[in-house]
């Protein structure tokens, strides 16, 4: 016989705050199998619109459809890694290695110079630096042998990361094909995890539809901004006669994913790079145009794209980012808005959460309920799949 044990408010708020603590270790833990499916999830509700309209206008078989458009999704990325490999080549091409002590000391000289131009005392330096015969400068020979105590760890690094991203691209490629292919029975299976009631499945429906919209409307949208504003910033790199102009605006193609950070982040390499091929003047100009495109962006073009849907305070997105990068480090990151984006639907639909989705919101004003259209599952199945009921059975997966 169990006791009748009576909770008072702050031991609830302990077991709160351990069940917090536990789903925080736990989602660490399994980040190997939850990232990929989380990303499979985000890219079936993007994808199961193009496959519908596939099987719906062009009667093509259902599992067909799937494949065509994951197909297409694996041609796109090709072609993103062929850019940002020629971005990459470019790099190292123009770039000193760590072995090439003469190319790193010119580059080196050449910043000194630099800020020699701004600085209001003048850097020791000696007169004849350039003459071979001069013995080896103090911080030249510091600079020579941090780069090779820290040059091939990086390699080593970068060879582990990119080795395991493909990996989990490989999982995710096997995750979405089945999510595509199964949809809607799995959407009757997730409905029904939450009880036998109509009503209870029918708003569970709702929801799911809502949240699968709200992410393929985030994802779609930021990524045709991130391309607009690679391509604008490429432009003006390659008018101002940087050096690495393709390698810069490939790289805030990437990081303009991640809110705040990403494009500070961004930012940093091209203003080093004017500043030391082409002078402060130079430097200052495209950090002025980088920081006009980017607020002009994120507070005229993101509103206007995305809606009051993705309305989050600044307070929400930045302790979203911390918990996250805690929990999933720099892949958190880059899932930090569609995850709030998720969340906020969900908590809008559901009325004991629309406290917090005022929380997370910029306005003042209450937003209005949402307009439920009738059916549960609105014709688009589960994350925004759709599949018609007379579509081919799913495909059996044979265990290895």
């Amino acid at each position: 016989m169990i006791p009748n044990i009576s909770l008072n408010s702050t031991t609830r708020w302990g077991i709160n705050v351990l069940l917090l603590l536990a789903g925080v270790l736990a989602l660490h833990l399994a980040q190997s199998v939850i990232i990929p499916l989380l990303i499979a999830l985000m890219l079936a509700a993007v994808l199961g619109p193009a496959a519908a309209w596939l099987h719906r206008e062009l009667k093509i078989r259902w599992s067909l459809a799937c494949l065509v458009v994951i197909i297409g999704l694996l041609l796109v990325n090709v072609l993103l890694t062929m850019l940002f490999g020629l971005a990459m080549a470019r790099l190292g091409r123009d770039m000193p290695s760590p072995t090439n002590d003469e190319g790193i000391r010119k580059l080196y000289r050449k910043l000194i110079e630099r800020v020699d131009e701004i600085s209001p005392v003048r850097l020791d330096k000696p007169a004849d630096a350039d003459d071979p015969s001069n013995p080896r400068l103090e911080n030249e020979d510091r600079v020579m042998d941090y780069l090779r105590d820290v040059g091939p760890g990086v390699m080593r690094e970068l060879a582990r990361y990119t080795s395991n991203w493909v990996w989990q691209g490989i999982v995710i490629v096997f995750i979405l094909l089945f999510v595509l292919l199964e949809g809607r029975m799995l959407a009757r299976r997730v409905v029904a995890i939450f009880g036998p009631s109509p009503e209870v499945q029918s708003k569970a429906g709702e929801v799911l539809v809502a949240m699968a919209k709200q992410v393929r409307i985030y994802v779609v949208n930021r990524t045709l901004l991130n391309f607009a504003l690679a391509i604008v910033m490429g432009s003006v790199y390659y008018f101002f006669g940087l050096n690495q102009w393709l390698t810069w605006a490939v790289l805030l193609l990437i990081l303009n994913y991640i809110p705040y950070l990403g494009p500070i982040v961004a930012g940093m390499p091209p203003f080093a790079d004017a500043f030391i091929s082409q002078g402060p003047g130079t430097a200052l100009a495209v950090t002025i145009i980088y920081a006009i495109a980017v607020t002009l962006e994120a507070y005229f073009a993101f509103p206007v794209f995305l809606g009051r849907s993705m309305d989050l305070n600044a307070t929400t997105v930045m302790l979203a980012c911390l918990f996250w990068d805690l929990v999933w480090g720099t892949t958190g990151l880059f899932l930090v808005m569609p995850i709030m984006a998720g969340i906020k639907e969900m908590l809008h639909h559901i009325p004991d959460g629309q406290p917090w989705a005022d929380l997370m919101s910029t306005s003042d004003e209450p937003p209005k309920p949402p307009v439920i259209p009738p059916s549960a599952d609105n014709g688009n199945g589960f994350v925004g799949v759709h599949q018609p009921a007379t579509s081919e059975p799913a495909t059996p997966v044979r265990s290895a």
